[in-house]
């Protein structure tokens, strides 16, 4: 039992021992000062990487050289020395180095300390590398050149003519040592302001009063005669606020510093492709079979608030351009509210698009329902007139009869020895009365069947239930009906259409009529009053064989009878009347038996309509045997 324990704990503590050795190892040597944004880029962008393709942790060790500051032969001997013994105990797999002073110094370190480590190298031009380029070595090179600056700036001043250099002198810069040469040959065309290495304080009043066809050209300022600055940009801003001339830069850190931008370098994308080649090196180990690349591009990229203040349109600039600090227009904004609104716009318009097309599909429905029931209630008096054709004739034959026996008598009376005036003349005034009574039967029974029309009047309610018992006076004598009435005369009148409401009372009337054909005894009554709501009151009573109470709910809908030979339509047609004269209407069983139909209607309160005489109600009662 104590072997297997001690066996444990010997593999137990081999595992954590051997865990550190497990990991990969990348030593970063950085050629500037620490915290500089352009290198600070670079190490962000290469450090995203942290393992490897076969899932190994990579830890990064970052070392910033400050070779501008510090360059010479014995701080690079001394710095060599403390880094060799600070990693002497630590495995390094690969060396990164950014920018041409940090290539050199790492090749001068690897052969003291890790000799078989690969060197992998960014931010260098072809003209800072060694020659030859040592072995186990790869990277990026970079074309950063004077005249891809001046290209830019002809884009943004298209009659450049003088070109005025700020920054670090040429001579020991990292990055710019071969502009020198690029700035001889293009002085033949262009004025050089040469203003390298001036303090700032005195640049910024150079710049205040550059003519029109200049452009400002800045290489990075870290110190100057009165000061130094914690980065290459530190400066940029300051020169910026006092130029009177746009200024052109070649880093994607100037923009938005001051400058208003170029074909620049961007450290982000040096840093990932960095990273990518770092972790290839790390799969495959030898840095020697992999080209060094050449064919990296610049981005034209530009200040959107630099463009503005010098008045320059993007037209100008060459395509695909990425401008920076544009401000978001409203639709990046506010795109998922201009969405929202937009569907709801849409659906509040869908919506009343439907309701407009909804209500007017209502409107054409009530047009052609209120037609049809025209239709019906006109088709439904000429049915009716078949009914009381022979009430009709009889009525007129009378008159037509006393005419002509009037006639004849008058003509005896005329062609007598001794004519008699007198009877001729009462004779005569006979015929007329007969042929105005006549005239006024049928005037009633033409207005009876013509079409109905929307013009409404004042009616007398009761001279109009009058008017209708003349028409059915013949039917009420042939099946010996008693008609008893009792109609209050101080009742005002009523607007409506007095056609409309004729054909309500002719209906209900012959409607009980048909009712009593097989009872006994058969009375018909007839009321009329108000009825305590400022309404007049009709209703109409028979003894006939009433309704059935389960029918009475929808007796008033179209198509609905209760005949043999019924067409479902009067009842449904007064119920339409009274309602389009804002009234009501509604049935009930007798008294005893039958049914009674009432119908009531708001009578009008003008003081002009009010003719009646003073007095209350009379109640009038008559029977027709």
């Amino acid at each position: 039992m104590t072997i297997l324990v001690w066996f444990v704990a010997c593999f137990v503590c081999s595992a954590i021992w051997a865990d550190p050795i497990s990991q990969r190892s990348v030593l970063v040597l950085d050629q500037s000062a620490p915290l500089r944004p352009w290198s600070t880029a670079i190490i962000n962008a290469v450090q995203s990487g942290k393992t490897d393709k076969s899932g190994r942790p990579i830890s990064y060790h970052v070392e910033h050289l400050d070779l501008f500051s510090f360059g010479k032969r014995p701080y690079d001997d001394n710095l060599r020395t403390h880094l060799t013994d600070k990693y002497s105990d630590r495995s390094i797999d690969v060396i990164l180095s950014i920018g041409p002073g940090a290539l050199g110094f790492a090749v001068k370190l690897r052969a003291a300390a890790w000799p078989a480590v690969p060197i992998v190298f960014t931010a260098v031009s072809e003209e800072t590398v060694p020659n030859p380029i040592p072995p186990n070595t790869t990277g990026f090179f970079v074309h950063k050149t004077f005249a891809n600056m001046v290209k830019a700036g002809q884009m943004i001043v298209p009659n450049l003519k003088r070109l005025v250099l700020v920054g670090n002198p040429f001579e020991g810069a990292v990055y710019y040592p071969q502009f020198a040469k690029e700035i001889r040959e293009l002085s033949v065309a262009f004025e050089i302001v040469d203003l390298m290495g001036l303090p700032v304080s005195q640049i910024r009043r150079r710049v205040a009063t550059l003519p029109p066809d200049s452009a400002v050209f800045y290489f990075g300022i870290n110190s100057d005669p009165e000061k130094r600055y914690s980065s290459a940009v530190e400066a940029l801003p300051l020169i910026a606020a006092s130029t009177s001339r746009p200024i052109i830069g070649d880093a994607e850190t100037e923009i938005g510093a001051g400058a208003i931008g170029g074909f620049v370098l961007r450290p982000d994308e040096l840093g990932r492709d960095a990273g990518r080649l770092l972790m290839r090196i790390l799969d495959e180990g030898n840095a020697s079979d992999i080209p060094i690349s050449t064919d990296y591009t610049l981005k034209p990229m530009f200040d959107w608030r630099q463009l503005q203040r010098w008045n320059i349109s993007e037209s100008t600039l060459p395509t695909g351009s990425e401008i920076r600090f544009r401000p978001p227009g409203m639709w990046e904004q506010y795109s998922n509210q201009i969405l929202m609104v937009f569907a709801a716009l849409i659906s509040q318009a869908a919506l009343i698009g439907f309701l407009i097309y909804e209500h007017r599909r209502r409107q054409v429905a009530e047009v052609l329902a209120r037609n049809s029931m025209a239709e019906l209630t006109h088709m439904n008096r000429v049915a009716t007139a078949g009914e009381l054709s022979a009430s009709i004739a009889h009525e007129v034959n009378q008159p037509l009869t006393g005419i002509v026996t009037r006639a004849s008598a008058a003509r005896r009376w005329l062609a007598a020895e001794r004519p008699d005036i007198d009877k001729a003349r009462a004779a005569l005034e006979a015929i007329v009365a007969a042929g105005h009574r006549a005239s006024d039967i049928i005037t009633n029974v033409r207005s009876m069947f013509k079409k109905d029309t929307q013009d409404k009047s004042l009616v007398d309610i009761n001279k109009l239930i009058w008017a209708v018992l003349g028409l059915v006076y013949l039917d009420l004598r042939k099946h010996q009906i008693d008609l008893a009435s009792e109609l209050d005369d101080q009742l005002a009148p009523v607007l409506g259409n007095q056609v409309q409401l004729q054909q309500v009372i002719l209906n209900l009337i012959m409607n009980a009529i048909d009712s009593m054909r097989s009872v006994e005894p058969r009375v018909l009554s007839i009321r009329s009053r108000l009825n305590g709501h400022d309404c007049v009151q009709v209703s109409i009573e028979d003894t006939g064989i009433g309704i059935d109470a389960a029918n009475r709910d929808q007796i008033f809908k179209p198509m609905f009878t209760t005949k043999e030979n019924g067409m479902g339509m009067g009842l449904s047609i007064c119920h339409s009347i009274v309602a389009s004269h804002n009234g009501r209407i509604w049935v009930k069983a007798g008294n005893k038996r039958g049914t009674i139909f009432h119908f009531e209607l708001p009578q009008t309160s003008s003081d002009s309509t009010k003719n009646m005489q003073d007095g209350g109600a009379v109640a009038k009662t008559e029977t027709l045997a």
